[in-house]
């Protein structure tokens, strides 16, 4: 979906109404056609009112015929941007099944799912394909069990997708953890005080991202880790 008037490429941001995935917006927005989804249309609101330019795509990822019906009408699309997931942290021995199953189904079977079903538009667009991964998706920590095998599941989807579909490029990105409202539940969750400071600005990975995106055709940044400085 290259938007015919102005040649310029289209993006899909998932996760795009708050924190990482609107910063990613506002990157992207004077170079791209911006599809930005999220759960609801009104979770959406605020960013679509600051860039109205770019169009809403509200759909629940793990609603899997709805996310079917969605992806129907877009048939080229350059870049698709998973950013959308949960963090529900805990250790092995307070971890339910139900956990478990939930992280696993929004970090990984749900973008798995989403990228096959736009496929044939990635391939139509010569895609680029780029995965918000985390810190956890290389080393995992004591509390974060079901995040980091999640994170770890969603670095080996990366590296099969990125063997199996030669004409796509897919970057993993792999940043410490970031300022957001996530971000402030989970330091709430440590009983620590929030220090923002401490964390890298979603700025700083939207910007991320759009290095990744930028690379000369020629090269194929595979793998970016980012930590606070």
């Amino acid at each position: 979906m290259t938007s015919a008037a102005t040649s310029r490429p289209t993006a899909l941001i998932t996760g795009a109404g708050r924190g990482l995935g609107a910063a990613i917006a506002r990157e992207l927005a004077s170079t791209h056609d911006l599809l930005l989804g999220a759960r609801s249309a009104q979770s959406l609101g605020g960013i679509l009112a600051e860039l109205p330019d770019a169009r809403g795509w509200p759909v629940e990822l793990t609603d899997y015929h709805a996310l079917a019906a969605a992806v129907e009408p877009i048939r080229q699309l350059n870049v698709l941007v998973h950013n959308a997931g949960i963090a529900d942290l805990g250790t092995i021995a307070d971890s339910t099944v139900d956990q478990w199953r939930n992280t696993l189904e929004a970090n990984v079977i749900a973008v798995a799912e989403l990228t096959r079903l736009l496929l044939p538009a990635l391939r139509a667009g010569n895609g680029h394909v780029v995965l918000i991964n985390s810190g956890a998706g290389l080393r995992a920590s004591a509390g974060w069990a079901s995040y980091a095998a999640s994170k770890f599941g969603l670095r080996a989807f990366g590296d099969a997708l990125r063997l199996e579909e030669p004409g796509l490029r897919v970057t993993s990105i792999h940043p410490g953890r970031i300022d957001t409202d996530m971000q402030r539940e989970i330091v709430a969750g440590e009983g620590r005080e929030y220090r923002a400071e401490e964390f890298l600005s979603p700025q700083t990975v939207a910007y991320t991202v759009r290095a990744a995106l930028d690379t000369p055709r020629d090269g194929h940044p595979t793998e970016i880790v980012l930590r606070p400085y």
